[in-house]
Parts: structure tokens; C-alpha cells; sequence
């Protein structure tokens, strides 16, 4: 072990161990020029320069651990009295104050996608208990039916003591919206006024804010268009519902402000979040050329690949630089949990493509109370957890596989803020040595522009079938028909969607091929 590589915060139960990056000589120090310049970028950004010109936008999601940071007294206040609302609200549910015709609230479906979702949802099962939660935690985050009919036989009968917090920061995200829809359907069916169950977090003004006024639901907490969605989870998207289940979200909170306050150190290589950027660069010659697998081992970390991919994957899959020259930006994340993967896919780890790097996620502590014995040499389940940490990692190096390892003393509320910060932290750095904007999401917004002009030819091949009657046509027919020759792919896969889902209203006969079946109107 290199002790110049192993940086210890005893104070705050963080250790990191960059000794299996095997950085080149010299690569540290001629990135001292590079990563001071990343570490000014993002000192602007916390005194609040503007990171999206396009969008004239802030990012101030370290504002939200420490609100006296905040570059406006205005912006201070407004998150501090959200927190405020935040905990009178989850106070007034856990009292029994605020309740439902019912009795008191038992159950809470959170409704949300993407950064309102995968946020809590690794903080819940990282944090949460069975035994101690406050409310039982479900999600609607996918405009699935399936799913959300499994969740609501999930829920069963409690439904009519289920609190439901719909989150959307421009109120208009199709999946939630659906979500929505779905979970106030539910609620009509068993005769329950979805209103008087019912929480917005979004921006002010929004749609989704405007018809929670309309319906008189419950209360509204804001969405600030300084905050990501991915880097939401200090902020009420995260802190609401993990209050309501029962976490303190001061300590979450204050674990994450301890992690920015060590990110900040001006040496890079006494810095967390500077040395895991760049691990980052060095491993994937600073243009994404390896994955990172996430391998935590803890079950309740098992989720934390998952936050992970979208942190890291949307921030920095880009297409163009600040400069607006291609690059085609970015790294892949994927993972689960140890000791898991050691049973799927670390054979290939170990002997396949060498396309990866890995970061293990150690947590000290096996588990709050003695652990029996399961062998003759006297050692415990966790002792051999860690063990096949220790063994995975060495096996991966003996055949030069590269690794980072981050390590915490147990997992806490204080913990687990601690390395949602580092992760922000340091992608913020990374992008800016690569010179991205890690800040913005233009693909996403693309993809959601292209759904939108699917559903409108879907529109329009339902109108032609219903005004077309007499006969079946192809969908080559149809697509010429409706003045999309270009889009035949689409127009067959919307005809066998309407064909197998709305079968009482749409039909189908076979052709010589699939190709060329025929679709009609019964």
C-alpha cells in the first residue's frame, strides 16, 4: 500500500485507497496545473456563476448542506425554510396530526423518475428498516402499467392511509405525469379522495404546481432550477421522503456537508473528490476508454450502481465540449454488490476484456449485534464478506485490472451523505478537466422530443384506422398515408402495440411475411 495513495479523514470515518490505480510517474504532479483550475471552476460555481449559459442557470446543490454559502440571502432563506417545511410536514404525518379520514398515514408512494427518484430510492434501502420505518416507502418511477400494478397490490388495502408525493421539477415529465393519473385513478376506484393524500415538489408555477393548487392537495415544497434533478437529493426530492420514513435528515445533511468541506482542500492529492477525478482520467485516458463497475460491499449499497449511472452518466456523456468541438464524452457505469458479482460476471472481470475499471465500496462494520460463528476456524459470515473483497480485489490486479477503494466505518444517514457528495463532487472536477459541461442534459431532452413525435404519428395511424374501416392496410400503407413514408418502422410497432393492448378495437391478419401483415379496425 502506498501511503501517499491512501488518504485517511478519521474524523469523519472516510478512508480512500487509490493505491490499485498504479498511476503512472510523474501523472500526478502534471495534473496539478489542470486540477487547480477544475477546483477555481468550482469554487465560482459555489460563489454562483453561471454554469448553463444556454439555460442562464446556477448549480448550487452545495448551497443545500449549507445554506450560508448561498451567493444571495434570498436563496439562503428559501432553503432553509423549505428544510423548515420539510420537517413540520414530516412531523405533523409521524404525530398524527395530519392524517387521513382513515386513521394516521402508514404507507408512502413516491412518484417520479430519473434524479425525484433513484435518489431516494438508494437512500431509502440504504437507510431504512422494516422494523423502524415510520411509513413503508413504495415508488411509481416508470409509466409501466405492470409495474404500477404490482406496487399497488403491493400497497393493497392501505392505500386509503398511503401519503403520495408527486415530484416533478417542471411538472410536465410524461412518466410522472402518467404516474399521477394512475395513482388517482386508484384512489377514485376505492372511493378515496386523492387530494387529501396528496404532496407536490415542484417548481413554483409549474403545471404540476398549478393543478396541485386547482385540486387542493395536501401542501407543495419547491423545486429551484439551480438544483439537477440528479443532484437533488439534499434537496426536498430527497430529504421529504426520507424524513417521512423515518432517516434524520440532519445528520444525512451534515455528512454531506463534511465531504464538501473536505472536497475543497486545494491539494489535489489530499483531496477525495480531486483524486477519484482523476483515477478517472488516468484509467480512461480522459475520454471514457474503460467502464467503471461499482462494487459495494453491503446489501443495502446495492443500489448505489444505479444512482451512480445517472450522476456520473448524465453529467458526462456528452456529445461537444465548452468549446462546442465534438468529443463524444463520457463513462459507462455499471454494477451491484459484492460478494454477489463474484457469482456472475467477475470471471469476465478477472479474464476477459480488460475494458473496466472497478470501485470498491467497503463498509467496516459487519452489523449492529454479535455474529455467530459458521466455521472451525471461528470466523463469521462478515469475515468472510470481507474476505472475498480483499481476494477479488488482489485477483483483479494480479492481471492488472485496476481499482479505487472508497471505505466507511458503517452505514449511516452521516455516511451515506458523505459519498453522495464525494461522487458530486467529483464529477464536477472531472467534467471540468475534460472540459465539459457536466451541468446540462441536451440528449435528454432529445429523447424526450423524439417520444413526443411517436406519440403524435400514433395519433394519427389511430385516426386513419378508425376513418378506414371497409379494409386492413399495411403498415407501409399506412405510413405513406399519413404523410410519414420515413417512419414505417415506427408506424408497424405502434399497429402491433394497438393491435395486441386495444385487440377489442384493432385487428391484425397475417401476410406472406410479418412485414407485411394487414391492420384494421373491428
Amino acid at each position: 500500500m502506498n501511503k501517499e495513495l491512501y488518504l485517511s479523514h478519521k474524523a469523519v470515518d472516510f478512508w480512500a485507497d487509490f493505491s490499485f490505480v498504479d498511476f503512472d510517474n510523474g501523472y500526478l504532479d502534471s495534473m496539478t496545473e489542470p486540477m487547480a483550475h477544475a477546483l477555481s471552476a468550482m469554487q465560482d460555481l459555489e460563489n454562483g456563476s453561471i454554469a448553463n449559459p444556454d439555460e442562464n442557470r446556477m448549480v448550487g446543490h452545495y448551497w443545500l448542506r449549507n445554506p450560508s454559502l448561498a451567493p444571495k440571502p434570498e436563496l439562503a432563506k428559501a432553503i432553509q425554510e423549505t428544510l423548515e417545511k420539510v420537517k413540520r410536514i414530516t412531523n405533523s404525518v409521524h404525530s398524527g396530526e395530519l392524517c387521513t379520514e382513515a386513521g394516521a398515514f402508514t404507507h408512502l408512494l413516491v412518484i417520479g423518475i430519473g434524479g425525484s427518484a433513484l435518489g431516494p430510492q438508494f437512500v431509502g434501502k440504504a437507510l431504512g428498516s422494516p422494523a423502524d420505518d415510520k411509513l413503508k416507502v413504495h415508488f411509481f418511477d416508470n409509466t409501466d402499467p405492470d409495474g404500477i400494478d404490482l406496487t399497488l397490490q403491493e400497497i393493497g388495502p392501505a392505500l386509503s392511509t398511503t401519503l403520495v408525493l408527486v415530484i416533478s421539477k417542471s411538472g410536465g415529465t410524461p412518466e410522472t405525469r402518467n404516474g399521477m393519473l394512475e395513482a388517482e385513478n386508484a384512489f377514485r376506484s376505492q372511493g378515496l379522495n386523492f387530494s387529501k393524500h396528496a404532496i407536490a415538489i415542484t417548481g413554483d408555477g409549474s403545471k404540476l404546481h398549478l393543478y396541485a393548487q386547482e385540486n387542493n392537495w395536501l401542501d407543495f415544497l419547491p423545486m429551484w432550477d439551480w438544483v439537477g434533478g440528479r443532484t437533488s437529493e439534499t434537496a426536498a426530492v430527497g430529504l421529504l421522503p426520507a424524513a417521512l420514513q423515518g432517516i434524520n435528515i440532519d445528520t444525512f445533511l451534515q455528512g454531506a456537508c463534511e465531504m464538501d468541506e473536505l472536497t475543497r482542500e486545494t491539494d489535489p492529492q489530499k483531496n477525495p473528490a480531486s483524486m477519484l477525478a482523476l483515477s478517472w482520467h488516468f484509467l480512461t485516458e480522459g475520454k471514457g476508454s474503460k467502464d467503471m463497475v461499482i462494487l459495494p460491499y453491503k446489501d443495502r449499497l446495492d443500489l448505489f450502481a444505479k444512482y451512480l449511472q445517472q450522476l456520473i452518466m448524465e453529467s458526462l456523456g456528452k456529445e461537444k465540449d465548452m468549446k462546442g468541438e465534438i468529443v463524444h464524452q463520457g463513462i459507462s457505469v455499471y454494477g451491484n454488490k459484492g460478494s454477489t458479482d463474484q457469482h456472475a460476471y467477475v470471471q469476465q472481470l478477472r479474464e476477459g476484456v480488460p475494458n473496466f475499471f472497478a470501485t470498491f465500496v467497503e463498509v467496516l462494520r459487519h452489523r449492529n449485534k454479535p455474529s455467530i460463528t459458521v466455521d472451525e476456524d471461528g470466523m463469521n459470515s462478515g469475515d468472510y464478506l470481507h474476505g472475498f473483497f480483499l481476494g477479488t480485489r488482489d485477483a483483479l490486479y494480479e492481471k492488472d485490472r485496476k481499482s479505487i477503494t472508497l471505505t466507511i466505518l458503517e452505514i449511516t444517514p452521516a455516511a451515506v451523505g458523505r459519498l453522495i457528495a464525494l461522487f458530486e463532487r467529483a464529477v464536477g472536477l472531472y467534467a471540468s478537466l475534460v472540459n465539459i459541461n457536466a451541468y446540462h442534459q441536451p440528449g435528454v431532452e432529445a429523447g424526450k422530443k423524439a417520444a413526443a413525435s411517436i406519440l403524435a404519428v400514433r395519433q394519427s395511424v389511430e385516426k386513419f384506422l378508425l376513418a378506414n374501416t371497409e379494409t386492413a392496410h399495411t403498415a407501409t400503407e399506412i405510413a405513406s398515408s399519413i404523410g410519414k413514408p420515413d417512419k414505417e418502422n415506427w408506424v408497424f410497432k405502434i399497429l402491433e402495440s394497438l393491435t395486441v393492448n386495444r385487440s377489442s378495437e384493432f385487428y391484425r391478419t397475417d401476410g406472406p411475411d410479418s412485414l407485411s401483415d394487414r391492420f384494421g379496425t373491428k
